[in-house]
């Protein structure tokens, strides 16, 4: 677990580090590729997707591509079902509030379900779990919707197809184990434990950053308070599968396709049994990117007529949901900010104001935007 938590990837070569000392993993990704039929293929590294995960691209002389997902299994363990509060609490960021981790397993088993019921998730062509590596579908290059609309593409298009996809999900039954690449993979429920450490971030945090936020002893436990009270709205809710990760830069267009196939999913190897308004606030309240209101409310409309759920009800999961989200992405953003120095995340803060603004305005979620108001009134003054 020490070289687990010790791993970091190094900047310039793109080298694994344990424990102060660096590997390559280039003689087992030559090995891999060389036993699955790719021995011949070039390798162009693409941006690195998250911590612990890069893809590059193979591309065959003949022109035929596919994505190695290095994906080395490095992390924590990840949640299961059997785990106590009290054990999540000691195993690590993972089993308290992820219940994943970044595997290829996860990918094969979710993707393989999705493909099965119609879905658009790129095909595994190989894969090793023990080394984290796999051989994947390609889908092509700038097909992402962020990509797409920054080029012209309408907006409203997009995000209507996506909508519809979505309430295509929601409307199967939530799988409970999956299988993939010989292992098996189980789908936790985002649980109470979960969604507080999640929000936790935003008391920890935001003070850190804005010294405006004081969180006196007083203030802390009205948070908490506060914060319980949205959690068990939730609890209240109708569980749905939960990608997680439902948004422009994971979604990729592919209009030769039918219906639903033609969204092309990414990153959703960590899904979970959440809620249907944790995907649509990840879609419809993006951090990274503004949505317009006509995009969004044609998306939830579009969600409403297809799946038949009620408009007020969902507005209000919605709102409380997409609270208790914007509350953890706004502390994931302060910490990048302030403990890791990625000055750039401050970009993003000012729009994460304004959605967090948005849904404490909701009356369902009154309790938790009277505290931001007292301890935080900036979020709404700056939104």
């Amino acid at each position: 677990m020490a070289a687990r938590q010790g791993w970091k990837r190094t900047a310039k070569t793109g080298k694994l580090a344990f424990m102060g000392f660096e590997t390559t993993r280039a003689h087992q990704i030559d090995v891999f590729l060389t036993q699955e039929g790719w021995k011949d293929a070039r390798l162009d590294w693409l941006n690195q997707d998250a911590s612990t995960r890069r893809y590059g691209r193979l591309t065959r002389p003949d022109g035929t591509t596919a994505l190695l997902m290095d994906a080395p299994p490095v992390e924590d363990d990840p949640c299961t079902p059997t785990l106590t509060d009290a054990e999540r609490l000691a195993g690590g960021w993972n089993k308290q509030s992820r219940l994943a981790a970044s595997r290829v397993e996860a990918f094969a088993a979710i993707g393989g379900w999705l493909k099965r019921n119609g879905f658009s998730a790129p095909e595994i062509h190989a894969g090793d779990p023990s080394l984290g590596l796999a051989v994947i579908e390609d889908f092509g290059t700038l097909k992402e919707f962020a990509r797409l609309i920054e080029q012209g593409e309408d907006e409203i298009t997009l995000y209507t197809a996506a909508a519809e996809a979505l309430a295509e999900l929601h409307v199967l039954d939530r799988p409970a184990v999956l299988e993939g690449l010989g292992c098996e993979w189980p789908l936790l429920a985002f649980d109470d434990l979960a969604l507080r450490v999640n929000a936790d971030l935003f008391a920890d945090w935001l003070p850190e950053l804005d010294p405006r936020m004081k969180m006196t002893d007083i203030a802390r436990a009205r948070w908490e308070e506060e914060r319980d009270a949205l959690i068990d709205q939730a609890r209240t809710f109708p569980r749905e599968l939960t990608l997680r990760d439902y948004h422009a830069e994971n979604l990729i267009w592919l209009p030769e396709r039918k219906g639903r196939a033609r969204i092309g999913l990414l990153d959703f190897q960590d899904a979970v049994i959440g809620w249907d308004a944790w995907d649509m606030a990840m879609l419809v309240q993006d951090a990274r990117r503004e949505v317009s209101a006509e995009a969004r409310d044609a998306a939830i409309r579009t969600y409403l007529n297809r799946t038949g759920k009620t408009e007020t009800d969902f507005l209000e999961r919605l709102a409380v949901i997409g609270a208790l989200n914007a509350l953890r992405i706004t502390g994931i953003f302060s910490r990048l900010v302030s403990r890791d120095g990625k000055q750039r995340y401050l970009d993003f803060l000012p729009r994460q104001k304004r959605l967090l603004a948005r849904n404490l305005q909701h009356p369902a979620a009154a309790g938790m935007s009277a505290f931001v108001r007292d301890t935080a009134p900036f979020i709404f003054e700056d939104a």
